[in-house]
């Protein structure tokens, strides 16, 4: 049976102003898209990567899966931003500005409410803030090759074994994603 991504229609807006009118246009109706743009090292442009997801947080919409079209084009899956779905800092602080700018629409404003009503907002907020849960900071500090493992990870990568801990939704969950987070700390990688 394919799935929602095989049969996804595909879009190739000539530019922001164009992306916009189709999310105007589409954004209550459609259930997702791929959006197609030539590459970043082609010649002709459209809309760049920024362009669309700032476009996209208007209508309360997200981006997903990037992959290749072919040698001058990228696709990326956009859809409606569900219920419960996390805020990164990059996306609150993108909302900020483009309320200031007056450019969310009602659709955008009203998946910013819902998420703010559900804690979907801020969940993330000690995630992006690398702040390490007691359990885990525990469990680091009882195995110093792990807390140095921790230490010499990026930040992308010190935010994945957060995630990885903090999204569990089971206490029993959470402590299997604690013993494999610093399993994998110790090795000096990331989920």
């Amino acid at each position: 049976m394919p799935s929602r991504l095989d049969t996804a229609e595909w879009v190739e807006p000539a530019d922001r102003a164009a992306w916009r009118a189709w999310l105007e246009a589409n954004h209550a109706s459609s259930s997702g898209v791929w959006v197609v743009t030539p590459k970043a090292s082609s010649a002709r442009r459209t809309l760049d990567y920024e362009e669309l997801v700032r476009e996209l947080l208007c209508f309360g919409w997200v981006d997903s899966t990037a992959g290749r079209v072919d040698a001058d084009r990228s696709r990326i899956y956009v859809a409606p931003r569900k219920r419960g779905s996390t805020w990164a800092a990059t996306n609150k602080a993108r909302v900020a500005e483009l309320t200031a700018q007056g450019l969310m629409a009602p659709a955008g404003l009203a998946a910013v409410e819902a998420a703010r009503a559900d804690g979907s907002w801020t969940v993330l907020d000690a995630v992006d803030a690398l702040e390490v849960p007691a359990d885990l900071a525990a469990a680091l500090d009882a195995d110093p090759a792990a807390r140095a493992g921790y230490e010499s990870l990026p930040p992308s990568g010190r935010r994945q074994l957060l995630w990885s801990v903090v999204s569990a939704k089971r206490e029993a969950t959470r402590a299997a994603r604690v013993a494999r987070a610093v399993e994998l700390a110790r090795q000096g990688r990331a989920p």
